[in-house]
């Protein structure tokens, strides 16, 4: 294992549509495809190999003592491929990494399959816009597709802070200052107060990881700037339970006052696989700031009837899973078996999905089923690997 080795395998990850690779001592390296993980053919990795993996990665940055090195995130760039967020980390004494493939440019919300709604979120002049969702599902790219559409459309000063950077931003309309943890300032935190003496309009926060970081953020949009930020939680309501569970039971009810007078909107994420096999497509639940959901806030005992807001409140862009899902059933985008898998109610889906039978014209005939796309590469010096059960074939070195 080399660099040019490693190079060769991640631009082969990047033209395939791999979201993730593994490289872990004892075990081939792994691509993770359309949420699957598939053996790619290359020998055994060594202890060896994977610190050598390290170092490259860790460019200029000595690896700590080998007994005393936990983890670090860290950024990569493939020239002509792409951007990697990685992780690397002790298991059983020896390194494991695991590269996260990032586009070289933001994609725009329509490439992204994201509703409409999400551009007019993007619009707003100040507010709290929280994206959420579990690892891999998206949040990261979605905020990035926003970013893309403010510089795209309005004169803005962007502040991004992020550990690591990931996505490289061009000044289009707007001028964007990309700060890195680590590198260019000590912690989220820290980070946040000095951007507030850095003339923003619009800040994004990668992640929100402890009480402290979620805080400041609020405070920057009670200042009237407009703040995104990423949180690990499944759907809005658990959203909003844990964002209130940072503050402690004698200050809940200014914390909801806050929250009520500042959150913009939430929008929470689950990829799915696409009917056609060629990839995922976002399912979506949005809120978005109304009164029905200020009183939600407001009062702690009208926190479990946010669903039900949701649910009513179409005509203010907001939807819930279950009624995203069905529109992806209708439109031919996922399978019902696939929704319904997915769906946060079940039997209220069950019921949807037979109204929308009922009220649908008989199918005249079946669309074809589509194929994948081969995932290979050309060159007289290539190793190909085939996953078995697949017919998807990696060829990269």
């Amino acid at each position: 294992m080399d660099k040019k080795i490693l190079d060769r395998i991640l631009t082969m990850a990047v033209k395939s549509g791999v979201s993730d690779i593994h490289f872990q001592a004892g075990s081939v390296p792994l691509f993770r495809y359309n949420g699957t993980l598939m053996d790619v053919k290359y020998d055994v990795l060594t202890p060896q190999d994977t610190e050598l993996i390290a170092q490259i990665l860790l460019k200029n940055d000595r690896l700590h003592a080998h007994d005393e090195f936990v983890e670090k995130d860290v950024s990569y760039g493939v020239e002509n491929a792409g951007r990697f967020r990685a992780n690397i980390f002790k298991q059983r004494n020896s390194f494991a990494i695991v590269l996260r493939a990032i586009s070289i440019e933001a994609r725009t919300l329509e490439q992204l399959n994201l509703p409409p709604t999400l551009a007019h979120i993007a619009d707003l002049g100040r507010g709290l816009v929280l994206v959420t969702g579990a690892t891999g599902n998206g949040k990261s790219t979605t905020m990035s597709a926003m970013i893309e559409h403010i510089n795209r459309t309005r004169k803005l000063h962007i502040i991004t802070i992020e550990d690591p950077i990931e996505f490289l931003y061009k000044n289009d309309r707007s001028i964007i200052t990309q700060r890195e943890i680590g590198q260019d300032t000590r912690s989220f935190p820290e980070a946040l107060h000095a951007a507030l003496r850095q003339d923003p309009d619009v800040i994004l926060v990668g992640e929100i990881r402890d009480a402290v970081t979620f805080d400041t953020a609020l405070r920057a949009a009670e200042t009237g700037h407009l703040v995104f930020s990423a949180i690990h939680t499944t759907d809005t309501q658990k959203t909003i339970s844990r964002v209130l569970g940072f503050y402690p039971p004698e200050e809940q009810a200014v914390a909801r006052a806050r929250l009520a007078d500042n959150l913009a909107a939430v929008i929470s994420l689950r990829l799915l696989p696409m009917a056609n096999q060629q990839g995922r497509i976002p399912a979506v639940e949005i809120l978005r700031m109304s009164s029905a959901v200020q009183e939600c806030l407001r009062n702690p005992e009208k926190l479990n009837d946010l669903g039900f807001v949701i649910a009513r409140s179409r005509e203010y862009g907001m939807m819930t899973f279950d009624q995203h899902l069905v529109e992806l059933c209708k439109a031919g985008k996922i399978t019902p078996e696939v929704a319904r898998a997915a769906a946060t109610n079940r039997l209220e889906f069950d019921k949807a999905m037979a109204a929308e039978r009922a009220a649908a014209p008989p199918a005249s005939e079946a669309a074809p089923a589509a194929t994948s796309p081969p995932l290979t590469t050309g060159g007289p010096e290539a190793k190909s690997g085939t996953d078995d059960g697949t017919g998807k074939t990696y060829s990269f070195v």
